[in-house]
C-alpha cells in the first residue's frame, strides 16, 4: 500500500507531465480541475505551477 507521501509524489509527477490529469486525480471534476485546464491551454508552464500548488495546498 502506498503512503500519503508516495501518493503526493506521484500526483506531483503527473502534474508536471500533464497538469490537468494530476489535479483531476486529486479533486475530480471540480473547479480546481477547470482552472488548471484553462491555464494549461493558455500556457503549459502556468498549468504546471497551478497544478503543483493545488496538489500541495
Amino acid at each position: 500500500m502506498a503512503s500519503e507521501g508516495t501518493a503526493t509524489c506521484i500526483d506531483i509527477l503527473l502534474a508536471i507531465i500533464l497538469p490537468p490529469l494530476g489535479v483531476f486525480l486529486k479533486y475530480g471534476c471540480k473547479v480546481e480541475f477547470w482552472i488548471c485546464l484553462v491555464l494549461t491551454i493558455f500556457g503549459y508552464i502556468p498549468g504546471i505551477i497551478y497544478a503543483v500548488y493545488a496538489i500541495t495546498k
